[in-house]
């Protein structure tokens, strides 16, 4: 399994940037699209601290919200 999990929705231009970076990068990982998921969400809001913006980045323990660019 990744390390790296990006919770997004679909039509979001940040979870399609993150997605892009990661594959850039070459990091494996899992989408987990919150719309489609059962269950999704509210594991994204238990990962990130009750948050329910995307995309939600969870690499091992760091928990990312939102995505600015790959910095």
């Amino acid at each position: 399994m990744p390390e790296v999990i990006i919770y997004m929705k679909q039509g979001c231009p940040y979870c399609r940037a993150a997605r892009e970076h990661f594959q850039h990068l070459a990091v494996p990982f899992d989408e987990v699209d919150v719309q489609a998921s059962a269950g999704a969400m509210e594991r994204m809001v238990t990962a990130s601290g009750g948050q329910r913006r995307v995309p939600v980045i969870v690499q091992g323990d760091r928990v990312t919200i939102g995505f600015e660019g790959g910095s």
